[in-house]
């Protein structure tokens, strides 16, 4: 061979597993940072005589290690033999005694569960609205979830899963748009591989290292996807390049990070992409114990008018099972439905799956982790306990805060807007808090006051508070009643509902800017240098002026400095060249000023003209 070769792709054409051949090359002390690394041609040449040329020696030695204990090899034979054994007969046990750093943080110990069952990969599908990321989960499922989004936004999470030909592949998809970063960051913690998508036409965006940041901060392997290369506008190779300004520098420039060029529409690329979901799956030997007690998190939670309370559950380890009982944070419920992601009834799942479950009376919160318990009693105890301490706590926060002199003398120093917020599903409604709180914590002099959060459709309940407290009604991604609509209007309470968060978002904003107390700051205008005083009968003194720099404008304030000192703060009431009244006077010219209520000029003085214009807030 006369070139480098990646390590995944010597282990494909050799027909070997990639984390054998990660074992191989530990073995033979060859130094690599992941799968995707390169070797050089002496290396790789080496690797394939050991394959190829030995492979009838190591399979006879392998029958000999299994039927006797005894016996070693020393010197470099002990190597080439060990290296040739892990090539034929797969000892994932190997890897597991050996993980690489980029397997297992420092931080991590490393626990052998090589004898647990494999199970499937977890995709967490990220990057900027727009750029494609439902579109590749829609090609993938062969469905067509994109339909009805609004805005091109996937609004919250959703869980799937996907029989690929190389396996089954769990996906979760978050969206796009930057308000749901808390979302994000969850369906990063929760998965074992991201996929970045970048357009090919647009390239890095901000929530594209938003995403990747997050991706990063999990430590889960990242596969970059660069979607719409079959634009004509596409320009792969400058999202190259702008990758390594987020430190992933693809393979193609000497780096690591898996990239693979796909269009979402005409399916170009896909299979390249699962093929490297999956290669990156074997590498990291994942693993779960289906026996073990029941663990999972919530990816969803809705408030359905018909069923009720549906949380999407996906299981980390152990089996949920119809009949457990399940508590998650402050609530709990038993599981009377199990109903899979083709909305079938199951009656178990196992790890990697995720399921919706039915049982819950009160919606737990998305992220919140979920376990078995033994019966009612231990979770009605459990839960209730934890709310107890919560309260507690909160109790204390609340004596520890200390009193200001504005709170006991002064008048509030802070306005308050009420708001009664309605969303769709508990993930969007934790999204919406979590922005509309930033908003406010970024704004002074303007709080934020959310009197009720909750999913589901506006009531006449809601209503009822909203006018008790001069609030305004914002729902997002839910349609009110009719009756709802109409009883606002007669009540004149402000009601709006919203398909688009952005919008919502910007309404909030629009909303607290109209609170603010506006700021205004001086801008001079010009300045003049009085020359000649002019007695006028019944005019009073007429400061004849010279403009020295800007523009002096009849009507704007003024003042008037004597040897650097101000002594007149007003307005110029006429303003005058030659004999005839003008607006204003540029600079270079001379003219005639009078100062309102103002008589006492003198030669020499400063006539500085301004005007007072509102700061933007901040």
């Amino acid at each position: 061979m006369a070139e480098k070769v990646r390590i995944y792709q010597l282990a494909k054409d050799l027909g070997v597993e990639t984390k054998e051949m990660l074992t191989m090359l530990d073995d033979m002390g060859v130094e690599y940072k992941s799968h995707a690394s390169s070797l050089e041609a002496d290396v790789a040449d080496t690797i394939r005589q050991l394959v190829e040329g030995d492979g009838a020696s190591a399979a006879s030695a392998g029958a000999a290690a299994a039927t006797s204990d005894a016996g070693t090899v020393s010197g470099s034979a002990a190597a080439e033999s060990a290296a040739t054994e892990v090539a034929t007969s797969g000892a994932a046990v190997a890897v597991a005694e050996a993980p690489t750093p980029a397997e297992v943080p420092e931080s991590v110990p490393r626990v052998d569960r090589s004898h647990l069952s494999v199970r499937a990969p977890v995709v967490t599908v990220m990057g900027h609205v727009d750029h494609g990321k439902t579109s590749l989960l829609d090609h993938i499922r062969k469905t067509k979830v994109a339909a009805g989004e609004a805005g091109g936004i996937t609004q919250h999470i959703g869980a799937y899963q996907a029989e690929t030909p190389s396996g089954t592949v769990t996906f979760l998809d978050t969206p796009g748009h930057e308000a749901f970063t808390a979302i994000r960051q969850r369906g990063a913690n929760a998965t074992d591989i991201v996929v970045i998508v970048v357009a090919a036409d647009d390239s890095i965006m901000p929530q594209t290292r938003e995403a990747i940041a997050h991706a990063k901060a999990a430590k889960v392997p990242i596969i970059v996807a660069i979607n719409k290369i079959d634009l004509p506008q596409a320009q792969p190779d400058r999202v190259m390049r702008d990758l390594m300004q987020v430190d992933l520098v693809p393979e193609s420039y000497g780096g690591d990070t898996v990239v693979v060029p796909i269009s979402a529409m005409t399916g170009e690329g896909v299979d390249d992409l699962l093929e490297m979901i999956s290669l990156v799956a074997e590498v990291e030997d994942l693993r779960a114990d289906p026996e073990a007690s029941f663990e999972g998190v919530v990816v969803e939670s809705v408030l359905d008018k018909r069923a009720g309370v549906l949380v999407t559950v996906l299981v980390r380890e152990g089996t949920v099972r119809v009949g457990e009982y399940l508590i998650s944070g402050e609530v709990w419920g038993k599981v009377r439905r199990l109903t899979d992601h083709t909305a079938a009834t199951i009656d178990r799942a196992g790890p990697s799956v995720p399921v919706q479950v039915l049982g819950f009376s009160i919606l737990p919160q998305a992220g919140e982790t979920v376990v078995a318990v033994r019966d009612e009693a231990s979770a009605k105890q459990i839960t209730s306990e934890r709310r107890l301490a919560r309260e507690e706590f909160e109790r204390e926060s609340i004596g520890r805060k200390g009193l200001t002199l504005a709170d006991l003398f002064g008048k509030p120093s802070t306005k308050t807007i009420n708001l009664v917020l309605r969303a769709d599903t508990q993930g969007s409604l934790e999204a919406l808090k979590g922005v509309i709180e930033k908003a406010a914590a970024t704004t002074e002099g303007v709080d934020v006051e959310l009197m009720l959060a909750e999913v589901g459709a506006p009531s006449e309940s809601d209503l009822l508070l909203a006018s008790t407290g001069d609030a305004t009604v914002m729902v997002f991604g839910v349609n009110p009643a009719g009756t709802v609509i109409k009883s606002a209007e007669r009540q004149k309470i402000p009601l709006k509902t919203y398909k688009i968060i952005y919008d919502l978002i910007e309404d909030v904003q629009r909303m607290i800017r109209g609170q603010i107390e506006p700021e205004f700051e001086e801008r001079i205008l010009g300045q003049a240098e009085v020359r000649m005083v002019i007695k006028v009968p019944r005019s009073g003194n007429i400061a004849g002026s010279y403009v020295t720099s800007g523009t002096i404008r009849r009507g704007v304030r003024a003042r008037l400095s004597r040897d650097g000192r101000e002594v007149y703060k007003g307005t110029i009431a006429q303003l005058r060249r030659f004999k005839d009244d003008v607006r204003e006077v540029g600079t270079g010219f001379e003219c005639g000023i009078n100062l309102q209520n103002y008589d006492n000029v003198q030669e020499g003085d400063i006539i500085e003209a301004y005007e007072m214009v509102e700061v933007p807030a901040g």
